[in-house]
């Protein structure tokens, strides 16, 4: 398939309006343009329908070089809207342009997702799981939309749960979702082996309190959490400190749960 432009208006602008389009603006001369071309075109393939590549020369369109102040190649321009939205300049490895891709393409699902994100906080998850499934089937490797499926499915499939998450890392925009799910899965799988935590005064408060954890009583579970904070907070291996800020992230810092114990949380840590 070739991606050389030679109607720029109907090719990149128009094209823009449905899909976002990708330009590289290259040179036959250019070095760094023949590195960077092959990985442009194998992310094109593996977004297939996401968004669209197209090359334009550099040589051949001066006059439209010059329209997008393009002074150093390779330069890849991303148009949507019939604009430009976002931009890098010279041959980037993959894994950075990949990461790149991820905050630069506008979200199709955007709406949708955030529709979802306003069901969840009102505990109205089935709804929400019907509509992320929804989104996956369409585009099974969105980490919004499977990091907010983990959330919907943490207390009742925690085992798909932490799956949905396994590939999210601290680069991604949701390693902060991801990461609360995994303390949660962490935390409750404590309940089926007892045993395996030590000994302590607070032993019997900390197993209550991940108890109220995963039976979503929170407001009982950062009570008692920040106690143990109090008392014995190396316990588990700051267990417990960690267990608040989950709760916390989970509940957004503007649930009324939240902002009740936030301050005794940050009293708690100081003392």
């Amino acid at each position: 398939m070739s991606h050389d432009v030679m109607d720029f208006e109907k090719e990149v602008i128009q094209l823009s309006h449905s899909i976002p389009v990708l330009v590289d603006f290259w040179a036959e001369w250019c070095g760094p343009c023949r590195t960077l071309s092959p990985v442009l075109e194998r992310l094109a393939e593996k977004h297939d329908k996401e968004w669209e590549l197209k090359k334009l020369n550099t040589e051949q369109f001066p006059d439209i070089a010059a329209q997008y102040d393009i002074r150093s190649i390779p330069n890849v321009k991303l148009f949507s809207g019939g604009a430009v939205v976002n931009e890098f300049v010279g041959a980037l490895p993959e894994a950075s342009i990949e990461q790149w891709l991820r905050t630069a393409i506008p979200d199709k699902f955007e709406k949708h997702l955030d529709q979802a994100d306003h069901l969840l906080k009102q505990q109205r998850t089935e709804e929400a799981r019907t509509l992320l499934e929804h989104i996956l089937g369409m585009s099974p490797d969105h980490e919004r939309a499977r990091s907010l499926l983990g959330l919907a499915l943490l207390f009742t499939d925690r085992k798909r749960a932490t799956e949905l998450v396994a590939g999210i890392d601290e680069s991604s925009r949701f390693a902060d979702t991801a990461g609360t799910i995994r303390t949660f899965d962490q935390l409750i799988a404590k309940l089926d082996n007892v045993t395996s935590l030590p000994l302590s005064a607070v032993k019997t408060t900390y197993l209550e309190a991940v108890k109220n954890l995963a039976t979503r009583h929170f407001d009982e579970a950062l009570v008692q959490f920040i106690r143990i904070i109090r008392e014995d907070r190396s316990y588990d291996e700051d267990g417990s400190r960690k267990a608040c800020i989950a709760i916390f992230k989970y509940l957004g810092e503007e649930n009324e749960i939240t902002l009740k114990h936030r301050r005794d949380f940050g009293n708690a840590l100081y003392v």
